[in-house]
């Protein structure tokens, strides 16, 4: 390897030479469907396990504003990075975006946040997986839950990237079949009552539909969130889709139509037959939606297990987007280059094996001091995803004041204007994530894990940036040019 310093926004560069590049190739294989199907399968689990930690923060009528406000933001964040995807279609998604726009240090801190993202999600998803599992098989412990669904679908992702996108759709429309049948079902049942959506009682100040005031709607931010959380990471698979610059708006705006539809659908009828405050204390909600619409019946049993696809389908999917992320930041040397090494079917299988072993170390650490598991670990995931929306929205509106001649195939019909309203709103519920108490030390010591994450960068990784990587080389070549104008 031929090592050229280059100095950049105080970050050095060192070039490399082809069989560097040629060991850290992605192989294309999706289309719009495919894609579709991983970004809706990377979301519904949140139909299925922790939007539900709401209720019991901000009642009914707290989640349902607050998941209002969240729709907002996820809309003007999905038509933004719509745009961006079909103007810098690399691998690294919100990292590339933040790289072009403000350089190589912000670059690597919106890394950090969607790495927090990306890998705790799937260890929020797995404590939910055990919680369903623990329905059906009780006594089971759930580490070996954990262990055990990691290890699959680790080694389904590792096994070939067309593979993992089949079987992330497939698992995706099962998951919808599911959320269908109990749809149609808890709307003719007669188990639906606008009594149990509001049987929350109201505290000091509150009301029947805001037990808890407008306190409650701000503290119900992070987890209608998880309606939504992970749409997002469609960019990641742009060098691995056919024709990014058609089917990545497709599929994102696609996706994002089909989340709202759902959400709004699984907040009203899981609530409205099963009870708010029972709903609000599950680690199964679904589940209580099955039994309080089909009894204790085989029927609910069935679907119970049925509906433990809806998580899969996420922890699959985002299983994808981590390896993927640690893939492209290794690949341009801000995280360990060996990381980016793929397999011989031409996947990052260290980077996928590295995010399981964290995630599951989670699951264990979080376990040991907290009773609520998976909404410790929610917080957590939400803490690193709206600064990284924040930031995406910021490189938005920065391109297009300093790069009006970037090529964009697809453009946000909402423009900057959209972006700034999504942008405050990711501010908003960046305070949120601090508003339940206890789940305070889980969010600040993610904060200490973004300043040691930052030490490293600062003090290693920064000089040893890979100049040919595809995020870099692209921002390296407009930087040159502007400096020549």
């Amino acid at each position: 390897m031929e090592n050229k310093p280059k100095a950049v926004r105080g970050a050095h560069y060192i070039d490399v030479d082809n069989t560097y590049l040629e060991k850290r190739r992605l192989r294309k294989s999706a289309g719009w469907v495919l894609l579709w199907g991983l970004g809706v399968g990377a979301v519904i689990s949140g139909d299925f396990f922790g939007w539900n930690f709401g209720l019991a923060a901000g009642g009914f009528g707290g989640l349902l504003l607050a998941t209002l406000v969240v729709a907002v933001l996820y809309v003007t964040m999905v038509l933004s990075i719509a745009e961006l995807s079909t103007a810098l279609p690399h691998a690294g998604g919100f990292y590339s975006f933040t790289r072009s726009a403000f350089g190589p240090n912000w670059a690597f801190l919106n890394g950090v946040t969607d790495l927090i993202e990306y890998v705790i999600t799937p260890a929020v998803i797995v404590v939910g997986i055990a919680g369903y599992m623990n329905a059906l098989i009780p006594g089971v412990p759930a580490w070996i839950w954990w262990a055990a669904f990691y290890a699959l679908f680790v080694g389904i992702n590792i096994r070939g990237t067309a593979l993992t996108l089949r079987v992330s759709l497939i698992v995706t429309l099962l998951a919808l079949a599911v959320l269908v049948v109990f749809y149609v079902a808890a709307g003719f049942s007669g188990a639906f009552s606008w009594d149990k959506v509001f049987n929350i009682a109201p505290q000091e100040g509150g009301s029947s539909f805001l037990p808890f005031g407008w306190y409650g709607v701000f503290a119900a931010l992070p987890f209608a969130i998880w309606f939504y959380l992970a749409i997002e990471q469609l960019p990641l698979a742009a060098e691995e889709s056919h024709d990014v610059v058609r089917d990545m708006p497709r599929a994102l705006i696609l996706g994002i139509i089909t989340l709202l539809v759902l959400s709004v659908l699984t907040l009203i009828l899981n609530t409205g037959v099963a009870g708010a405050k029972e709903v609000g204390e599950s680690g199964a909600p679904l589940e209580l939606g099955f039994k309080a619409v089909f009894g204790d019946a085989a029927t609910s049993t069935f679907l119970t297990l049925i509906a433990i696809t809806g998580l899969v389908a996420s922890f699959h999917a985002i299983i994808y987007a981590y390896g993927r992320l640690i893939f492209a930041l290794s690949r341009a040397g801000y995280l360990p280059t060996g990381l980016s090494i793929v397999s011989r079917y031409h996947t990052p299988h260290f980077a996928l094996i590295l995010g399981a072993v964290v995630g599951f170390l989670m699951c264990v650490l979080i376990s040991t001091f907290s009773d609520s598991v998976g909404a410790a670990l929610l917080n957590m995931a939400v803490f690193g995803a709206v600064i990284s929306y924040a930031m995406v929205m910021f490189a938005y509106i920065r391109l297009a004041r300093t790069r009006p001649d970037l090529p964009r195939p697809y453009k946000s019909p909402l423009g900057v204007p959209g972006a700034w309203v999504g942008a405050i709103l990711a501010l908003v519920c960046l305070a949120a994530t601090f508003a339940v108490e206890s789940y305070r030390p889980g969010v600040v010591g993610t904060a200490v894990f973004v300043v040691l994450m930052m030490a490293y960068y600062w003090f290693y990784s920064r000089f040893r940036l890979v100049a040919q990587a595809p995020e870099e080389e692209a921002a390296l070549i407009a930087e040159a040019q502007r400096e020549i104008r």
